[in-house]
């Protein structure tokens, strides 16, 4: 089943692998399911069976003009839960993807999902405001838009670079995956690539952190992450949903599924295993 149908029509590109217990996995802007590869590879060699799927405007899924709002975003993902026949799932939310799991929860229910993961995740509200004093700058929103308008490849270039953490002296990913990375971004529509910035720049997903309660959460996050500010979106979260773990990355960046896999990809299976992490 390569492709399930959203409620517009659109048609949602979903990988489908392994055959043990469910866990579905939303990816982040710019990039693709395939973003999963670190995790995808650890999760069915752990038993599990492992969903990925396009974003709409994304990768190999239909390039629509419309419906890039998260309301449309989490019916997209019900979509895939649904068309998967998945009646208890597992899902982790990287970035953008976290506030497709949000609104899922406030919009669908939880009474699919078995445990809930966010990572590096928007969740609960990026732009900064006066009740949001932690969150990015109205400003840095709209020169991304400005330079996704302007020269949308180089901007994912060097997008990637502050994703992975790259500086001028180490980069703690090869050239070859910052390669990697720019192909999956560029397989994105300019129009889906410019509306998802407005989507999870501007949606404040606070009221959404109540439809969390029962399901057990899981907040990762890098410390030294540049692109989604740790205090706006993690340690918010973490107060914000009852009982979650938090655990913080000493150091790593917004692509810490990469920079970190190992360490990620451990906590996860515990996660997944037993409903939380050793301290």
């Amino acid at each position: 089943m390569p492709y399930v149908d959203a409620r517009d029509g659109t048609k949602l590109h979903v990988k489908d692998m392994g055959t043990g217990e469910p866990v579905l996995l939303i990816h982040g802007w710019p990039l693709t399911g395939d973003m999963f590869e670190y995790q995808t590879l650890a999760l069915l060699e752990a038993g599990y069976r492992v969903i990925t799927y396009d974003r709409r405007g994304f990768g190999q899924s239909e390039h629509p003009a419309t419906g890039y709002d998260y309301d449309m975003l989490a019916d997209d993902l019900a979509a895939v839960i649904d068309g998967c026949g998945l009646d208890s799932v597992n899902l982790v939310g990287f970035s953008m993807g976290g506030g497709e799991l949000a609104r899922y929860l406030s919009r669908h229910g939880a009474a699919k999902v078995r445990r809930a993961a966010l990572v590096g995740a928007v969740v609960p509200y990026l732009r900064r405001a006066d009740d949001n004093p932690h969150g990015v700058d109205e400003s840095v929103l709209e020169t991304m838009i400005a330079q996704v308008r302007e020269d949308r490849f180089a901007f994912l270039r060097s997008f990637a670079k502050q994703f992975y953490g790259v500086g001028f002296v180490s980069s703690p990913v090869s050239d070859a995956l910052l390669d990697w990375s720019f192909l999956l971004g560029v397989m994105a529509s300019p129009r889906a690539t410019i509306e998802c910035i407005k989507a999870f720049g501007y949606t404040d997903f606070r009221p959404d952190l109540p439809a969390f309660a029962g399901v057990p959460t899981l907040i990762m996050h890098g410390t030294a992450d540049k692109v989604v500010p740790i205090d706006a979106s993690a340690r918010a979260a973490a107060e914000g949903i009852p009982h979650a773990q938090l655990i913080e990355y000493e150091g790593e960046p917004h692509g810490l599924v990469i920079t970190a896999a190992e360490q990620v990809n451990e906590d996860l299976l515990s996660f997944l295993a037993n409903g939380g992490v050793p301290a």
